[in-house]
């Protein structure tokens, strides 16, 4: 198959239509760091194309190039075949290119029909038309087969309703490509099946669409085409029909590319001594509309991988575990109790640490000092009325620096100044320090070198063989496969199974999250 579906081919396709919006040789970068790299963009009329890469590919970048809130470095954009540089959302809009976003940005506590015409409410010589404006909305809600009352504050209608009045808003001012950003991860089933009534129906009145989505199911129930980005580089456009989900999944993932050096643990196999007893056990935890129900258990002396896709659950899952995020079915137990964890503290009074995959908005405290940081959550678990000395403070700060190789000039050093791997080895060490029976590690190893990742995998397994309970959570499949003694593999927000080591290869784990084998 071609890799990319370009010029005549592409309009071929299309019956010889030219595309509405066309971007070419797009370049952006920050700090001298590339996010973009020559990524180009065909948007059709009467089309969905659906965007698709992993967590860091560039598809947020390239949105906002598209909308305006960034300038390319160099490249062009061309709508209708007529080059244009929008320098604003609102400059965007005015050209016929509106976005709706995964949070829904409107104000709850107006009416559905202020919402869809904020800014621009029509008037007459006394103030606004509020009768003109509840016809339009109601014209256009109904243009969507969506009749609702717009006189209602907008907080009254569920989240899928919300999203319907944010399209309307983005076609109220003559759009010519609607983008839809993540628009479904916080909808349920029917309210997905509602969303896609509509962009059949805009689909079928000449609309370009631009869906971004990481859910699997949906991109093959709704795309005419696929634009794969990987590591900000274009991998390819196709029609949706003649690329299967192993090959869109391997695209995004890029598994037969990556170096051997570069494979947390390919030089060797790193064992748990022994799986002990269980730590912690779920029965049927989940949220509606966010992860279905899930049976797991996680043993001492065992390293639990979860395998997946962005989006697939696996973050949705630990937070669950960790009282994070409320669950709405299920129960857990530790060591055989039944407990309810109302929050985090809950969870780490239990014996559970969980060090987050963003380390700088729920990880490291970055005004604080490295010691401070490290004993934050042992702070917190044994309360803040009693605090721990100064002189103790040091103490663990010191052995764990000294244990992990942390590199700071001096523990009172702002955590701001180390590099992201010594930064992630602090927050490792702020969760030993509390003795945890189980850890969640959720992208312990994202964003830093080569061997830093190996120092703190080779800690994760010498605090397994030690007894600990580990959850391991990584978009590095191959780190997933040859770290894990057991690991589950989730896609689009539910387990699709459960293996132990070596049952599964960098290929058959694909085919499972793509969803080709059992």
């Amino acid at each position: 198959m071609n890799k990319t579906v370009t010029g005549a081919s592409a309009q071929a396709a299309n019956g010889g239509v030219s595309p509405t919006l066309e971007l070419n040789g797009i370049y952006k970068a920050f700090g001298g760091v590339k996010a973009l790299s020559d990524v180009a963009l065909r948007l059709y009329p009467g089309e969905v194309h659906t965007l698709m890469g992993q967590n860091g590919a560039g598809k947020s970048t390239l949105i906002k190039v598209l909308t305006g809130v960034y300038a390319p470095d160099s490249g062009e954009i061309r709508l209708d075949g007529n080059a244009i540089q929008p320098s604003s959302t609102h400059e965007a809009q005015n050209l016929g290119i509106s976005t709706v976003y995964q949070e829904v940005n409107l104000c709850p506590n107006l009416s559905v029909a202020e919402n869809i015409f904020i800014g621009r409410y029509p008037g007459k010589y006394t103030g606004i038309d509020w009768k003109t404006m509840q016809q339009q909305a109601q014209r256009l809600l109904g243009d969507l087969q969506i009749h609702i009352d717009v006189t209602a504050s907008l907080d009254r209608y569920p989240l899928a309703i919300q999203q319907m009045v944010a399209i309307s808003r983005a076609l109220s001012v003559s759009a010519k490509v609607l983008i839809l950003d993540e628009p479904t991860s916080s909808l349920d089933e029917a309210e997905v099946r509602l969303l896609f009534d509509v962009l059949r129906k805009l689909r079928g009145q000449g609309m370009a669409i631009l869906f971004v989505t990481h859910f699997l199911e949906q991109t093959y129930e709704i795309s005419d085409r696929i634009t794969v980005l990987r590591n900000g580089v274009l991998e390819g456009e196709y029609m949706a029909s003649a690329l299967s989900r192993f090959d869109l999944v391997n695209k995004m993932v890029g598994l037969q590319t990556r170096p051997a050096a570069e494979v947390v643990g390919a030089d060797r196999e790193p064992r748990a001594a022994g799986a002990g007893e269980t730590v912690l056990q779920a029965h049927g935890l989940g949220r509606k509309g966010i992860l279905a129900p899930l049976d797991l258990d996680f043993r001492a002396g065992e390293v639990f991988g979860f395998c997946g896709l962005l989006g697939s659950g696996r973050t949705e899952a630990a937070r669950l575990l960790f009282g994070a995020d409320k669950a709405d079915s299920g129960s857990i137990s530790v060591k055989g109790k039944a407990v309810r964890f109302n929050s985090p503290r809950d969870a780490i009074a239990a014996g559970i640490g969980f060090c987050s995959e963003d380390r700088k908005a729920e990880g490291a405290i970055l005004a604080l000092s490295v010691r401070e940081n490290i004993i934050l959550a042992l702070q917190a678990r044994i309360g803040l009325l009693r605090v721990i000395p100064r002189k103790r403070q040091q103490a663990i700060a010191n052995d764990y620096v000294k244990w992990l190789g942390i590199k700071t000039p001096d523990i009172e050093a702002p955590i701001s100044s180390l590099s992201g791997g010594n930064q992630q080895k602090a927050l490792l060490a702020r969760w030993l320090a509390t003795d945890p029976a189980m850890l969640i590690l959720d992208e312990p190893t994202r964003g830093i070198d080569v061997r830093a990742k190996q120092e703190i995998m080779d800690h994760v397994i010498a605090l397994c063989r030690k007894g600990m309970a580990i959850l391991f959570i990584s978009s590095e499949i191959p780190e997933v496969l040859r770290c894990s003694d057991r690991m589950l593999v989730l896609r689009d927000r539910q387990a699709c199974g459960e293996y132990s080591r070596g049952e599964l290869d960098d290929e058959s784990v694909l085919q499972v999250i793509a969803g080709e084998c059992a």
